[in-house]
Parts: structure tokens; C-alpha cells; sequence
């Protein structure tokens, strides 16, 4: 017997769906209440039971999923809103980098972006093909929590290129160090690192010894990030990047395996300023609907 196409909703039914898809889309972004229930999260399912419950019709998950493009509705992974921070500071920051980006563009000075991840051993999951019916499985060791490495990012802006530096930990002693090997690779040149509040960063001994003279001539121009922001730092994409083709999908047998194939990207990546320049992005603009739904005051 031939395959029939579900017949599609009427335009009643379609837009009952959409109203209510769009209201839990409002709801989920604005501020949570003490002892409010969250928006729906309405999946193909719970859409065949709103229609269900609402119309008395009965259809199938494929009618709807017809139905929702139409609506200009599509399928997405949901992005956490930090609704802390304060979009007066991070106004603030824009246009003051607005002027560092430009100098940087004029060699007036050169532009680093600084953040730390740490790594796991174990094997970050996500998605990839594989045979119909067959589990995907992924080998791992299982090593324990300790079994980790902490890497400095730096984008450098100007250049196109990216450093990934591996420590022990993350501290205000080795954060000490990154500076230290910064200004080494780049001793004549004006230097503005710009970085997030991690503790490493607010460390005094950090700040201290960045603004000195006399201290191995650093001479660091420190510019931080406003809080809650983490959107306006483009080593967090560096950092997506280095897990889809390093720790997806592979446990590593040590850290020396695992320091290896981070060195072996890096080196991988340097090979393309234009590809970095691409996808590291400097958001160097704020959108005013979405800074509306801030409720940091």
C-alpha cells in the first residue's frame, strides 16, 4: 500500500501552535520568579498533545513538524541568557573596544584575548553517524576527576593566530607565567590583554606585576571584561572548537596524550590566520533586544 503524506493542519491549528510555541519562547527569556513553573518545553510529542487536548484531533509527530516551518519556526539548541549582567557596563566595554580594535588595525598596539579551560581525560560526547539500530559507543578509561589538564588560550587579534599553553592548574602563579611568556614572544610591542574576573585573574600579585616596569619590563595594559559576558570573549569559541576536534569522541590515555594532540591543533589552525579571524569573531557590537531582557538591577 502506497505511503500517505499526513494531511496538514488547518490554519486555525497552525497558528494555536505557534501563539503558543512563541509564548514559551517569551516566558523561558524573561526573569524567573521564586515558585514560578517554567515555560513548556514543548517538543514534537507535547505538540501532538496540545493539539490533542485543545482541538480533539489526533495527529501525528510528522504533521506537526510539517506544520512548524510554514510558521517560521524551526528546531534550535537552546543559548543561556545571563541575565546578570549589566548592559550599562557592557555598553561601556563596547565602545571602549571599538577604539582598541581600531588602534589594533592602525599596529598601534597588539590585541590578546586570555581565558583558561580545563580539559578532561575522558572522552567529551557528541553527535556523529553510525550504523541505523547500532549504538553509537564511545571507548573510554574512565579516569578520575583529578585526570585533567588546564590550558591558557590566547587569541592574538592581530596576527590571526592562537596559543594554547598547558599548566597543572589555573592560578594567579602561572597566570603570572603566561604573562611573562607573552611579553617574551612580543618585546617591543604595545600589549592590551583583555580577559574574564576568574579568581586566577584578580589575583593582586597578577595585577601588580603586569603594570610594573621594573619587574622583567612586562608593561601589560590589563582591560577586563564586564561580568556575566562571556559572549564578548571569542577564545569560548576557540574552546567549542579545540572539544569537536580533540576530545569528542576520544578518551585520552594521559595527559602527555592529551597536551600532544592540543599542541598538534594548534599548530593545525596557525596554518590558516583567515580561518581563525572567521570564526574567532570579536563581538565588538551589543543587540538591544536582547540586552532589554537583562535583569541585572
Amino acid at each position: 500500500m502506497p505511503h500517505r503524506r499526513p494531511a496538514p493542519l488547518c490554519a486555525k491549528i497552525a497558528a494555536a501552535l505557534c501563539e503558543a510555541v512563541c509564548a514559551a519562547q517569551r516566558r523561558a527569556a524573561a526573569p524567573p520568579g521564586e515558585g514560578a513553573d517554567p515555560a513548556p518545553r514543548f517538543t514534537l510529542k507535547r505538540l501532538v498533545a496540545f493539539v490533542r487536548e485543545r482541538f480533539g484531533r489526533l495527529c501525528c509527530r510528522e504533521t506537526i513538524r510539517a506544520a512548524l516551518p510554514r510558521r517560521k519556526l524551526s528546531w534550535k539548541k537552546a543559548k543561556k541568557l545571563l541575565g546578570r549582567a549589566d548592559p550599562e557596563r557592557r555598553q561601556a566595554f563596547v565602545e571602549q573596544l571599538q577604539g582598541v580594535l581600531a588602534g589594533a588595525q592602525r599596529d598601534q598596539h597588539l590585541v590578546v584575548f586570555l581565558d583558561e579551560a580545563h580539559l578532561h581525560q575522558d572522552a567529551d560526547l557528541g553527535y556523529g553517524w553510525a550504523e541505523r539500530g547500532q549504538r553509537l559507543w564511545i571507548a573510554s578509561r574512565s579516569p578520575g576527576l583529578s585526570a585533567r589538564v588546564s590550558f591558557y588560550g590566547l587569541y592574538l587579534y592581530n596576527e590571526g593566530q592562537v596559543r594554547l599553553w598547558p599548566y597543572r592548574r589555573a592560578n594567579g602563579e602561572h597566570t603570572i607565567d603566561v604573562l611573562r611568556r607573552l611579553r617574551a614572544e612580543f618585546p617591543d610591542e604595545a600589549l592590551i590583554v583583555l580577559w574574564d574576573g576568574a579568581p586566577s585573574h584578580r589575583a593582586q600579585a597578577v595585577r601588580e606585576i603586569a603594570r610594573t616596569l621594573d619587574i622583567e619590563l612586562l608593561d601589560i595594559e590589563l582591560m577586563p571584561l564586564p561580568g556575566y559576558s562571556p559572549d564578548l570573549m571569542p577564545v569560548e569559541e576557540l574552546w567549542h572548537w579545540l572539544r569537536e576536534d580533540v576530545t569528542y569522541h576520544h578518551c585520552h590515555a594521559s595527559a602527555q596524550d592529551l597536551t600532544r594532540r592540543v599542541g598538534d591543533f594548534e599548530a593545525r589552525l596557525n596554518g590558516d590566520p583567515c580561518v581563525i579571524a572567521d570564526r574567532l569573531w570579536v563581538k565588538d557590537t551589543l543587540d538591544p533586544d536582547e540586552e532589554k531582557l537583562r535583569f541585572s538591577k
